[in-house]
């Protein structure tokens, strides 16, 4: 039997899940009116045979205007919620991966091109842009479109369409959700001083700045089944002076851990141009491990972890209770596999599969015959 501590299992909520290995949301740019196609069945099927514990669907926006690009998913109304639910539907025929799902508002962030036609910003006058959102008037860079400032009415509409996201979410029996505050996005942008100044009870302290996020979070866990969990991705810094920084980041996550949250995502930047991130492998597991010194929930590591040593390093440090892939699942569908060929230990796998299974590793597939 293997001793990896990746291929424990562990419990967030009531959820559990087979190992540590969760694969990360990442946006396709494939959808049409914010309605699932083929290219996601396609794309999350592959993930949902992939032996990881957990598949997280990519960016997920609560209103038309809150999509990063035109080609955004979107969860808010019956054909997004039909076109979603045809997708899973494909998935779960064939996979008992545990799913979870993004909810998200892109903010100053929107009405953008896709990454490969330039990503740059779409004023609302062209075709497929529109007037961006944000805490204050102020422009991710001084080249793009000024949002317009959210007015307290827009707020508890942006708010409720959150709440709403996650019941329908829960209506086509989505395990988890997964709330996005990080990347520079809506929430994000509440909570940093650099991108929020208002003078309401919103922005200037921390606890302002928190107090929309937090609003939010607690409208998704009411909307959501009791028994399912409710996580948040966070920016554990922008790597900007004077902007949001690890110390705030925990505060935040001793907030969302008494409100009932089941885990915290550690991600960083993306609120600001300035940014100066120190990119190498692991980079952003000191910001994990920060927030996991301050919470008895779990907390994820994410950010250039592709080899399986130091995967199995991060949960056997105790500097995170799960690891987030994402460019690595990509370039590699069945990591979770060879990690678990690579350590001694089972992964799950489909019938149709079990013939792939090397001689070498005879025990690596865990799937009962007969």
């Amino acid at each position: 039997m293997s001793s990896s501590k990746l291929f424990e299992q562990l419990d967030v909520g009531r959820l559990r899940l087979s190992n540590r290995i969760v694969v990360a949301p990442m946006c396709q740019y494939s959808a049409v009116d914010g309605c699932m196609t083929d290219w996601h069945t396609i794309h999350l099927g592959q993930l949902a045979l992939s032996g990881a514990a957990l598949l997280t669907i990519e960016a997920t926006a609560v209103a038309p205007e809150g999509r990063i690009t035109y080609a955004d998913v979107g969860l808010w109304g019956e054909k997004t919620e039909a076109a979603l639910g045809e997708t899973l539907a494909s998935v779960r025929r064939w996979s008992k991966m545990p799913i979870a799902i993004q909810l998200a508002h892109a903010g100053r962030k929107a009405s953008t091109e896709v990454p490969w036609k330039g990503g740059q910003q779409l004023p609302p006058s062209d075709p497929n842009g529109w007037q961006t959102e944000a805490p204050s008037a102020l422009a991710f860079s001084e080249e793009e479109n000024p949002p317009k400032r959210l007015s307290k009415e827009r707020m508890s509409e942006i708010r409720d369409a959150f709440a709403e996201a996650a019941r329908r979410a829960d209506r086509l029996g989505i395990d988890a959700v997964q709330i996005h505050s990080a990347h520079g996005y809506l929430l994000h942008q509440f909570l940093s001083p650099l991108s929020n100044q208002r003078d309401d009870e919103y922005g200037g302290s921390l606890e302002n700045r928190m107090r929309f996020p937090l609003e939010v979070f607690r409208s998704v866990r009411e909307a959501f089944s009791p028994g399912k969990p409710v996580t948040m991705r966070v920016s554990g810094t922008d790597w900007v002076a004077g902007g949001w920084d690890i110390e705030q980041t925990v505060q935040f996550a001793s907030e969302l851990e008494a409100l009932g949250c089941a885990g915290i995502h550690v991600s960083s930047g993306g609120l600001d141009p300035r940014q100066q991130i120190p990119v190498g492998p692991s980079y952003q597991v000191p910001l994990a491990r920060a927030v996991k010194a301050a919470v008895d929930i779990p907390v994820i590591a994410v950010g250039l972890i592709t080899g399986f040593e130091q995967a199995e390093a991060i949960i056997g440090t105790g500097d995170a209770d799960l690891v987030a892939l994402a460019r690595t699942m990509l370039y590699d569908p069945r990591w979770p596999w060879h990690a678990a060929a690579y350590f001694g230990a089972r992964v799950e796998a489909p019938p149709q599969y079990l013939r792939s299974q090397p001689r070498r590793y005879k025990h690596l597939f865990d799937y009962e015959l007969g």
